[in-house]
């Protein structure tokens, strides 16, 4: 008797809470189904899209930029677009066992090489300009930066003078149907399709669209000033 009177207070207890914070809690699970489903942000703990996203960066993705899905789930309940050449992806790598971000450049069908850190698709060489080189402040790197061009996107690459190049080539390859061929920018310290293989479509968890914000991790996680609300493919 005792344990049952004990049970019906704390269950009152438990509605009363539930009947006096409805609204936040509401609030809370709109939220919680937001994130899931449209929007979120991915903070980036590497440096294998540099010189366009840092380590520290916190990354606005869009969610419902190719798919939307079930909140909660990876089931998709209706396809609305595919990725584009030059766009910045958030997947799930099965392979990787990560979340990873990367740039899309391959689409199914498109013959993709690369000849010395060069690229062509379908036989035709991107676009490479405003090539410079300069040495790292910090660990006296050699780095080559380019601007490369891809169909009407344009985005900076860094080239790691000092790094291996052993994938700096691979011999033609055929995008399969349903999979991407993506790379980082920071062409010597990524480990990408050149690794891990093509992504497929059902690994994709929506597109980066801005920088929210930056902290350093090298100076005690202080935002970096210059680095707030930037669209991603305007930098």
């Amino acid at each position: 008797m005792e344990q049952y009177m004990m049970t019906n207070f704390n269950n009152k207890k438990f509605l009363s809470f539930l009947h006096s914070n409805k609204k936040f809690l509401i609030f809370i699970l709109l939220m919680s189904v937001f994130r899931s489903a449209v929007a979120d942000w991915y903070s980036v703990p590497t440096g294998s899209m540099k010189p366009t996203i840092q380590e520290g960066d916190r990354i606005i993705v869009n969610k419902i930029a190719y798919d939307v899905r079930l909140p909660f789930t990876d089931v998709s309940l209706l396809s609305i677009a595919t990725p584009k050449r030059g766009e910045i992806i958030i997947f799930d790598s099965e392979a990787a066992d990560l979340r990873l971000i990367k740039r899309v450049i391959g689409l199914p069908g498109d013959v993709v090489e690369m000849s010395n850190e060069i690229i062509k698709i379908n036989g035709q060489r991107l676009s490479y300009k405003n090539s410079q080189t300069y040495i790292h402040q910090v660990n006296s790197e050699e780095i080559t930066t380019s601007t490369e061009k891809i169909d009407n996107i344009q985005h900076s690459i860094n080239i790691d003078q000092a790094a291996s190049n052993r994938l700096s080539n691979f011999a033609p390859v055929t995008v399969p149907a349903g999979h991407y061929l993506v790379l980082g920018d920071n062409r010597r310290h990524s480990a990408d399709s050149r690794v891990y293989g093509f992504i497929p479509h059902q690994e994709l968890r929506g597109k980066a669209t801005a920088i929210a914000f930056s902290v350093d991790y090298t100076n005690y996680y202080i935002p970096r000033s210059d680095r707030f609300f930037l669209d991603i493919y305007d930098i």
